[in-house]
């Protein structure tokens, strides 16, 4: 499951605004609903595919095994 570290999360600091974890993401389970502001997504419908922590500039997107 993949969870996002907001103290790491500055989507200032990404291109345009535009979190790249939320376009990488193949499932679509992130979701930032206005540039420049933090994703959120749905942790209980995560695959695990790691596509959103490879992504992200930052390493605020975390992957967990249960």
């Amino acid at each position: 499951m993949a969870m996002v570290i907001f103290d790491r999360c500055q989507p200032e600091k990404c291109q345009q605004g535009a979190c790249l974890a939320a376009s990488a993401c193949p499932h679509r389970l992130i979701k930032q609903e206005a540039p420049y502001g933090k994703p959120m997504f749905h942790p209980s419908t995560c695959q695990g595919c790691g596509d959103c922590a490879r992504a992200c500039p930052l390493k605020a997107v975390q992957i967990f095994r249960l």
